[in-house]
């Protein structure tokens, strides 16, 4: 995903974390694996049946799992290229596929929405890239410091090796990452856009619903220290808001996760929200927050909502109130679907670092499981 801006990434380990609310605890349920051995199963969606595809991201592979465990690669990427988010409509799968601007190269983006039928048809519905080097939907939006930032703070940074911009606006980037469908519209979020894109599933027209709002953090006195900037502390740098999936609730808004800009990890808090989005208007509001790297998340009928946190090693439930609880501890998870009173979801998302120097990558360990709540 997104990895525009790691601000304070490198200090991590030297930091006294901050934490979240308590969560309630709770038994965790057992669970049944439908496949295994995937390679960075980052999105899922689940169809007729409990029929699911699974986008192995970082491999360009989109993969059917039936519920017997049969596995079978359905589309492959070029190479290089990423396959992200996934929805089933009927016989036809709805999918992304994209490429970074290599070298910050705006020409080099690609990203598209294509749509899959049960013959293995493949048609290209949208073409984001094009849309973000015409729009640029977060250009006017403000990003790190604000205007009363000390000139000490900006100089301290500025002298730093790899440091972000101190103030910026959004650049020409797209990634074009998860999506919800609804009747002719899909919905998209782009991580690179930092927006909910509305797409025509018959003309391919696109949209911006809504540019999410930056995700501010106050720079405490031990993190600028450790840093090396120590006249930062006390101004807040906003950071950017990087959605990572959208799906629709029964209610009808769009439940958007985020995983702010910066350092994945705890360095900073747990910075991570869930948005709500009128899709009629774009209007839009925190729902929950205090929530560790939400990569993907599920809408019951009932209003509950089921979060997957990669690094926090547990997929979050949330009811209609947001009040949250452990739904169930598991190594990574990425992403988590409903479906007919099931919980599906992709762990063990990322492989582990090599044995050692020279050591070969570990094996694919990526797993598709489901939870049955009835």
């Amino acid at each position: 995903m997104k990895r525009k801006i790691a601000f304070i990434g490198c200090v991590a380990a030297a930091m006294v974390v901050q934490t979240g609310p308590a969560f309630a605890s709770s038994h965790d349920p057992d669970y049944e694996v439908l496949a295994k051995d995937l390679v960075s199963p980052l999105h899922l969606a689940v169809g007729h049946g409990e029929s699911v595809r699974v986008s192995q991201d970082f491999a360009g592979i989109l993969s059917r799992v039936e519920h017997d465990g049969d596995t079978e690669d359905v589309y492959t990427a070029k190479k290089g290229w990423e396959v992200a988010g996934v929805e089933i409509r009927d016989d036809m799968t709805y999918f992304l596929e994209s490429i970074g601007a290599g070298l910050g190269d705006p020409a080099a983006l690609h990203g598209y929405l294509k749509s899959i039928d049960s013959k293995g048809d493949v048609d290209t519905i949208a073409n984001f890239a094009d849309y973000e080097r015409k729009h640029n939907p977060d250009g006017d939006q403000h990003y790190g410091f604000e205007s009363d930032v000390s000139d000490a703070c900006l100089s301290e940074v500025g002298a730093l090796k790899d440091a972000p911009p101190a103030m910026y606006t959004g650049t020409v980037d797209s990634h074009p990452y998860a999506l919800a469908i609804r009747k002719d519209t899909a919905y998209v979020a782009d991580a690179g856009m930092n927006a909910i894109l509305k797409v025509n599933l018959e003309s391919g027209k696109i949209s911006t619903l809504v540019v999410l709002p930056p995700r501010p953090v106050t720079l405490t006195k031990e993190v600028v220290e450790t840093l090396g900037a120590p006249s930062c502390a006390g101004f807040s740098y906003a950071f950017e808001p990087v959605p990572t999936d959208v799906e629709i609730g029964p209610d009808g808004w769009l439940y958007v996760s985020s995983l702010p800009g910066g350092p994945e990890d705890p360095s900073l808090g747990t910075r991570g929200a869930i948005f709500k989005v009128n899709p009629w208007n774009g209007d839009t509001t925190v729902w929950a927050d205090h929530i560790l790297s939400p990569t993907g998340l599920a809408v019951a009928d009932n209003g509950d909502v089921y979060v997957a946190s990669l690094f926090g090693g547990e997929i979050l439930k949330f009811d209609s109130d947001a009040d949250r609880s452990r739904f169930l501890a598991v190594s990574t998870p990425a992403d988590v679907e409903f479906k007919d009173g099931d919980v599906f979801a992709t762990v063990d998302a990322l492989p582990g670092p090599p044995a050692g120097p020279g050591a070969p990558a570990p094996a694919p360990s990526g797993r598709v499981i489901e939870v049955d709540l009835r």
